[in-house]
């Protein structure tokens, strides 16, 4: 099925649900939420996800699971999605939490081919194999740090919310201190409880998920690297590997070009 509403369908008696839609540049799906689980997965492009307690950075080729009920909006970068809306009862194992994936080869063939299919099928079909099979390969995702947690405090959170917009690796603590009108320490423990995070893990791991976007629209190293106010390309790589475990030019777009890892 393409480009139609889940609503439209989520009534027929059928585990999973296969949609793939077509968005416009920089869409935004304002906030909404589903009854069943979703696999949200990017065919082209990148996805922005954000729910109360978090945002989530989904490049190409990659997934996020949305728990059934979570609120979320998602704001789309040249993206075309394919989405598995699956009854919450088929999945009990699903996470609680959004929780971003890396999709394996079969499964990205399994997904891809489940959306051409009718929604209908008999119960020892092809598409109902597929769609078994489907289930099977979801248990065994590999999960990825793709997430920025926020804090529930209100003013801590508007300052991350706006260090999310622009980011800068050296953004002083002092500066979020002299804001909160808190000190360091403080701010220290606030982070942690708020966000399982320390500042500093935390303002490195925003500043390496905004460059995904980039990195998919083609920005040569160099430039992002400057872009986020790291010394040279090198650090910013380092950075990129430390938490994500391969290099920045492992998450460009199939067709893309820009400056070459250091």
């Amino acid at each position: 099925m393409h480009n139609i509403p889940v609503a439209n369908v989520d009534d027929l008696d059928c585990a999973v649900l296969a949609i793939g839609t077509d968005y416009p540049h920089d869409h935004l799906l304002v906030w909404h939420e589903h009854r069943r689980a979703q696999v949200l997965y990017a065919a082209t492009g990148v996805m922005q996800v954000e729910t109360v307690d978090g945002s989530w950075t989904i490049p190409t080729a990659r997934a996020v699971l949305i728990p059934p009920l979570t609120r979320h909006q998602v704001t789309m970068s040249g993206v075309s999605t394919r989405s598995l809306y699956i009854e919450p009862a088929t999945v009990p194992w699903f996470p609680v939490r959004c929780q971003a994936v890396d999709v394996s080869t079969l499964l990205r063939a399994l997904i891809l081919e489940a959306v051409e299919m009718e929604p209908h099928h008999h119960e020892h079909s092809r598409e109902a194999a597929v769609a078994a099979l489907i289930l099977h390969e979801l248990k065994n995702l590999a999960p990825l740090p793709l997430d920025v947690p926020l804090p529930p405090e209100p003013q801590l959170r508007r300052l991350c919310e706006a260090f999310l917009q622009k980011p800068d690796i050296h953004d002083p603590p002092a500066r979020w201190c002299t804001a909160l009108n808190i000190s360091e320490r403080t701010l220290a423990r606030l982070f942690q409880r708020g966000t399982g995070l320390s500042f500093s893990q935390w303002r490195q791991r925003a500043c390496v998920l905004h460059s995904l976007q980039h990195l998919t629209a083609g920005m040569p190293i160099t430039r992002i690297a400057a872009m986020l106010g790291y010394d040279n390309p090198a650090a910013y790589t380092a950075a990129f590997k430390k938490l994500l475990g391969r290099p920045p030019t492992a998450y460009r777009s199939p067709g893309t070009t820009g400056g070459r890892e250091p």
